[in-house]
């Protein structure tokens, strides 16, 4: 359908690298926990959006743009006292066992 709108010598854009990118399970995951968050009025699409924004452009432009969402989330939990930095490592010693015993 949309193809039927291009020129007829339109050829598909195959260089760029995340055209066909499969997502990996955390990100999937992540998304999820967002989508519940804004749900349950915690923070919501739009603000998590902008928070991503706003890191992105400052000192978050080096890190990859698929893990940004975990990082503002991460950043407005802890700021916000959801979870406290002390609970934060404690769950990330148990995932990185967890990766390291696979």
């Amino acid at each position: 359908m949309i193809l039927s709108l291009l020129a007829n010598d339109a050829v598909r854009e195959e260089s760029l690298p995340e055209l066909d990118r499969t997502p990996a399970p955390w990100e999937s995951s992540m998304q999820a926990t967002c989508e519940c968050l804004s749900w349950h009025s915690v923070w919501d699409n739009l603000e998590r959006r902008h928070t991503e924004d706003a890191l992105g452009e400052t000192i978050y432009r080096d890190f990859p743009v698929h893990t940004r969402s975990a990082i503002a989330t991460t950043h407005t939990l802890l700021e916000r006292g959801v979870i406290s930095p002390d609970e934060l490592q404690a769950k990330m010693r148990e995932v990185r066992a967890r990766f390291e015993g696979d």
